[in-house]
């Protein structure tokens, strides 16, 4: 049996990385371009999942919203003490006892960066999740973009297509996505600029000096850092037993593993340790961390993210939320 995994898995089996040999490089690039064809042929059907998901969170959220200087009407509010006469809607408070202010609804369109991971290492599913990595990160992408577009934000993607505000802003998206499928699983801190909001959808199973490394830059650009940790749930538990080759889509290098099952209490204690130290860095450095297995419905992560992304967690600088299991 051959299992696609990410570096931390091929790592955890054997403590080193073998260097790939021309004959892998081959069937990586071969592998590629397959995992963009197979992209495009799923992209309509994404894009149909990435609009119910966010139709049925816009259904019931409202959290964007909220006093500013804007021209629409949001709501009354009883006047409090302290503030001025000429506050006081007087048409409005003529019908009650009370006093009211008229507020309005805050405008202030901000920009908002999404990035997703479609590095080869996303393209898989084990027999416990009916959607790929790759699939879920691609629809939680859409469907943010899809809301946000709904509240008037700029979408863009970092060095893919440049923020912008429109209806449709997943639609082009999308297809910004299919030209340009080869992406780096983080994207250049040069490409985002400051005081946005940057939404990584990833699995951040590289190296975690690496991972770290990286985040920091982004961060150390003015950017406000969203993460959205993408994972299988045979990927925590290591459900399989026998002989087993890890194949690493990134390099090609291939791992054999006489009996996986010696390795699941390690395997745990080194996924449990890499999940801790990133919830620690988003804790430390400010960030919203969601956590989302593939065996859960997509609305539970995009609530959670589209939630991190507005009312009070918009402008508080710590959040954590969870889409699933750590």
């Amino acid at each position: 049996m051959v299992t696609p995994a990410a570096s931390l898995v091929a790592r955890l089996a054997t403590g080193l990385r073998a260097a790939a040999a021309s004959d892998d490089v081959a069937v990586v690039d071969r592998t590629r371009l397959v995992a963009a064809r197979s992209l495009a042929a799923a992209m309509p059907d994404l894009l149909v999942e990435a609009r119910r998901v966010a139709a049925t969170v816009a259904a019931g959220w409202h959290g964007r919203r909220r006093a500013g200087s804007g021209e629409t009407f949001w709501q009354y509010r009883p006047l409090t003490p302290g503030e001025p006469a000429t506050a006081i809607d007087w048409r409005r408070s003529a019908r009650d006892d009370l006093l009211y202010v008229r507020e309005r609804e805050w405008e202030a369109a901000h920009t908002v960066w999404l990035a997703p991971d479609l590095s080869p290492s996303m393209d898989w599913r084990s027999e416990l999740a009916a959607v790929s990595k790759r699939d879920r990160a691609v629809v939680l992408t859409l469907a943010l973009a899809d809301l946000l577009a709904r509240a008037g934000e700029r979408v863009g993607m970092p060095g893919v297509m440049r923020p912008i505000t429109h209806r449709r802003a997943a639609e082009r998206l999308a297809a910004a996505l299919l030209a340009h499928p080869e992406r780096l699983a983080l994207p250049d801190p040069g490409t985002v600029g400051r005081f946005a909001e940057l939404v990584l959808v990833g699995d951040f199973l590289d190296d975690f000096e690496t991972v770290e490394a990286r985040l920091g830059a982004l961060a150390a650009g003015g950017a406000r850092l969203h993460l959205a940790r993408i994972v299988d749930p045979a990927e925590a538990t290591l459900p399989f037993l026998g002989h087993l080759e890890f194949r690493d889509p990134e390099s090609g290098a291939l791992v054999r593993v006489p009996r996986t099952e010696a390795l699941t209490e390690a395997w745990a204690a080194r996924w449990a340790a890499h999940g801790a130290a990133l919830a620690d860095l988003a804790r430390r450095g400010g960030w919203t961390l969601v956590t989302h297995a593939t065996d859960r419905a997509a609305v539970e992560a995009a609530l959670a993210l589209h939630a991190s992304l507005g009312g009070e967690h918009h402008f508080s600088p710590l959040a954590e939320l969870s889409g699933g299991m750590r």
